[in-house]
C-alpha cells in the first residue's frame, strides 16, 4: 500500500535568479496552495531533505517570468503559511556598496533600507488594522544559523550588514549607489521586500542569504552591472546556497524561541467584534490564534 504524505513542512526555501529547483529531495511531491491572493510564483515543490520535511518556491517562477514588482510575494507567503512553513530562508543576489564585500561573497544582512514603491506590502486592510514591530527585519536566531553555516563552506561571508532594497527592474543609477553607500549600506537588491514584512505578519522566521555578484555601479574602475555579469557570478554562488541550504535543515527542528512565533499577539489594533466576518475567513491561517 502506498504511503500516504501530508503536505506539511516547517522550513521552506525561496530560491531567487538562478536558484529555481533543488536537487537531493526525496519523496518529492508539488502542490499549488490556493490562496486569497491568487496563486503563488509556482508550484511549491515539498520533499525530505536529510530526514527533514521542506518546501521550496523559485520566487520567479521557473524559467525566471515574474520581475522583482511582479512577484506575487503575498500569494508565495500565504501559501507556505497553510503549509504549516516557519522558516523561511530566502536566497537573492545582490550588489555590493562596500569595498570589502567582494563579488562572491555571501551576506546575511540584519537591516533593510525601503526604497520600493509598487508592491502590496501587507496582508491586512479591509476591515482588519494591523502594526508589527519591525525594528529587526530579519529574524536574528534564523540570521545566526544562516551566517554559521554558511562559514563552514568555502564561501566568505559577511554577518549584518544593511540591505538596500531597490524597486527594479533597472539596475541603480550612479548616483543612486553613491547615495546608498553615503547611508552606510552594504547591499543592493530587488526582493526581499515586501517578503520580509509579510513573513512577519505570517509569524515566520525569515533570514536572506544574499548572493553578492557585482559592485553595482559606484565602483568607476570597475565594469558597471549587467545582466551577463550578475548571471555568471550568480551561477557560481547556486552550489555553494545549496551546500548552505542542506547544512541548515537539521539545524531547524526545534520550537522556535525568538519573538517572530507571536509577532501578531499585541498589533492586531482593530476591535475583535469590528472585523468583517469575511476578512476573518479570508485570513484565517494568519489570525485564528488571535481572533475567534
Amino acid at each position: 500500500m502506498r504511503e500516504r504524505r501530508s503536505n506539511q513542512a516547517r522550513v521552506a526555501f525561496l530560491g531567487g535568479s538562478g536558484l529555481y529547483e533543488m536537487e537531493g529531495l526525496s519523496r518529492v511531491r508539488e502542490v499549488k496552495p490556493e490562496t486569497p491572493f491568487g496563486e503563488p510564483s509556482d508550484a511549491i515543490i515539498l520533499g525530505e531533505m536529510e530526514g527533514v520535511e521542506v518546501a521550496f518556491l523559485p520566487r520567479h517562477g521557473r524559467g525566471h517570468r515574474f520581475t522583482p514588482a511582479e512577484i506575487p510575494a503575498r500569494a508565495n507567503i500565504y501559501a507556505l503559511k497553510t503549509l504549516g512553513v516557519e522558516r523561511v530562508i530566502s536566497v537573492n543576489a545582490v550588489g555590493s556598496l562596500k569595498e570589502d564585500v567582494h563579488p562572491l561573497d555571501l551576506v546575511v544582512p540584519d537591516q533593510i533600507i525601503d526604497r520600493t514603491r509598487q508592491r502590496a506590502s501587507t496582508f491586512f486592510g479591509e476591515g482588519i488594522v494591523v502594526h508589527v514591530s519591525f525594528a529587526d527585519p530579519f529574524c536574528p536566531d534564523l540570521s545566526a544559523r544562516v551566517a554559521a553555516t554558511a562559514r563552514e563552506t568555502r564561501a566568505r561571508v559577511h554577518e549584518g550588514g544593511t540591505a538596500v532594497v531597490m524597486e527594479g527592474p533597472a539596475f541603480s543609477t550612479r548616483a543612486e549607489s553613491f547615495l546608498y553607500r553615503s547611508w552606510g549600506a552594504s547591499v543592493i537588491g530587488m526582493t526581499v521586500l515586501p517578503e520580509a514584512k509579510l513573513a512577519r505578519e505570517a509569524e515566520m522566521c525569515y533570514a536572506s542569504l544574499s548572493c553578492v555578484t557585482d559592485y553595482d555601479c559606484w565602483r568607476q574602475t570597475e565594469e558597471s552591472v549587467t545582466v551577463e555579469m550578475v548571471v555568471a557570478n550568480l551561477l557560481k554562488n547556486v552550489a555553494t546556497s545549496k551546500e548552505i541550504l542542506r547544512g541548515l535543515v537539521t539545524q531547524l527542528q526545534g520550537q522556535r524561541q525568538c519573538a517572530c512565533a507571536t509577532a501578531l499577539q499585541n498589533a492586531i489594533i482593530t476591535s475583535r467584534d469590528a472585523i468583517p466576518g469575511a476578512t476573518k475567513e479570508r485570513l484565517k491561517h494568519l489570525i485564528s490564534k488571535y481572533v475567534a
